[in-house]
């Protein structure tokens, strides 16, 4: 068994209520004054974040954005001038965190992350920004958060419908490091393990959406699916999310959801014993179908033509895919890849 492993540096607080642990952190950092980033939506909780954070604060900037658009980027390092901020602070999700990389990647300033929802970009060293329809994305150790605070009870006011998209978008982190080339024996127990405990958590929340501990499972299942993201390759289904994100704005969390199975069922007769874990996390006797039929049970979108996907736009994402594509364990065939998108687009089963 021969294997190449390397841990991120990085530290991580779970706990129930650990987010009153946010000054600690900076001030263990030296951090002086870090700019509280969030979306529009999550305005009242950063500004209630500030208020405890006091001096620590630098301000806040409420523009994040879906896909890190590079005029929001440079709206949010002028505060960080205008403000003399040294460090940032990530409130929420995979927008807020990923605008927080762009910052980083510019200044080097350091992150801490206070996610809200189950993206798992928190955990990784990649960073997106889109612009004219494009999103490009890149790796770099700079844009990796210092710290990351999980506190579980800040995601009881998540809704239903966004955690359940927001898990399975993290399922697909887990699901493509196992079969990543960069892969080895620790990650494949993260992936699987992660997989489990979102799906156990997920189920849980759809009988009761404020169960807390349906919530730390998801959030814990989240943690160990955004840690393989950042220490794998990803493939296929990462790269169709990019695109279809990127040139169409489609959500980006209801993308990765309608997406997933159908590209693991792509991958399938290419990578059987990364279909067995996911199969065995699921426990079900077909990994692709069992994550179909995991997001049908939860209500999660099943069509991309539900999320905005006009049928107009396939032969363009299908060319874009083709781009400079990402390493994949089946190679890319063009018939195959516009079948995909037509099964995607419909919400029709899987299939090879």
């Amino acid at each position: 068994m021969d294997f190449f492993c390397q841990s991120l540096p990085g530290r991580v607080r779970f706990a129930n209520g650990c987010i009153a642990q946010t000054g600690n952190e900076l001030q263990e950092l030296g951090i002086a004054q870090a700019l509280v980033l969030c979306t529009p939506r999550q305005r009242t909780a950063a500004l209630a974040l500030i208020d405890r954070l006091g001096p620590r604060a630098a301000g806040l900037f409420d523009q994040a954005a879906m896909h890190v658009p590079v005029d929001g980027v440079a709206r949010a390092r002028e505060l960080v001038v205008q403000t003399a901020a040294d460090g940032v602070l990530a409130y929420g999700g995979g927008s807020t965190v990923g605008l927080a990389k762009a910052i980083a990647l510019e200044t080097g300033l350091p992150i801490v992350a206070v996610p809200t929802t189950y993206a798992g970009s928190e955990m990784t060293p990649i960073y997106g920004l889109t612009e004219g329809g494009l999103k490009r994305t890149g790796r770099d150790p700079r844009v990796l958060p210092r710290s990351v605070l999980y506190d579980p009870t800040l995601t009881l006011e998540l809704p239903l419908a966004l955690s359940i998209s927001s898990g399975l978008n993290a399922i697909a982190h887990a699901a493509e490091g196992l079969y990543a080339r960069d892969g080895n024996p620790v990650l494949g127990l993260m992936a699987e393990e992660g997989i489990r405990a979102l799906a156990q958590g997920l189920a849980g929340l759809l009988a009761d959406a404020r169960e807390l501990r349906a919530r730390a499972d998801c959030l814990y299942g989240a943690w160990l699916c955004g840690s393989v993201l950042g220490q794998a390759g990803m493939a296929l289904h990462h790269k169709l999310c990019h695109v279809l994100g990127g040139a169409f704005h489609l959500p980006h969390a209801q993308t990765h959801a309608v997406m997933l199975a159908h590209t693991l069922a792509y991958n399938a007769p290419a990578a059987p014993q990364a279909m067995a874990r996911i199969a065995r996390a699921l426990d079900c006797r077909d990994g692709p179908r069992g994550v179909q039929e995991l997001a049908l049970r939860l209500g999660a979108p099943m069509a991309l033509r539900d999320i905005g996907m006009d049928a107009t736009g396939l032969d363009r994402a299908l060319e874009l895919a083709l781009q400079n594509p990402y390493w994949n364990p089946r190679p890319l065939e063009r018939d195959a890849l516009r079948g995909l998108l037509r099964r995607a687009w419909s919400g029709d089963p899987v299939a090879a």
